[in-house]
């Protein structure tokens, strides 16, 4: 059973570490006005525009129209505290 528990930690934390770089690539790419209808770019914006979009919405009621976009930063800080939490639960089931 412990090693289910090791295993799912190590997937969890994989996760998380590749869902944030994607994060950052997809940040990456909107500097340089990609392409809409390349492949690589609709599968980035697939993957983060669920989590990025009630986050801008929220931010837009602080920010207004300011021309930068934030909501990937705050997206990866959500993202890593929501995984430390759950990474330190999940070890505590493991001592």
């Amino acid at each position: 059973m412990r090693e289910i528990y090791h295993l799912l930690y190590r997937v969890i934390y994989l996760a998380i570490n590749v869902y944030t770089f994607i994060i950052i690539i997809r940040a990456i790419i909107s500097w340089v006005s990609p392409d809409p209808y390349n492949p690589i770019v609709r599968a980035l914006y697939r993957l983060t525009e669920p989590v990025l979009s009630p986050i801008r919405k929220a931010l837009w009621r602080f920010t207004g129209n300011i021309p930068i976009d934030f909501s990937p930063f705050v997206a990866i800080i959500l993202i890593q505290l929501a995984g430390t939490i759950l990474l330190r639960m999940l070890r505590n089931l493991l001592l």
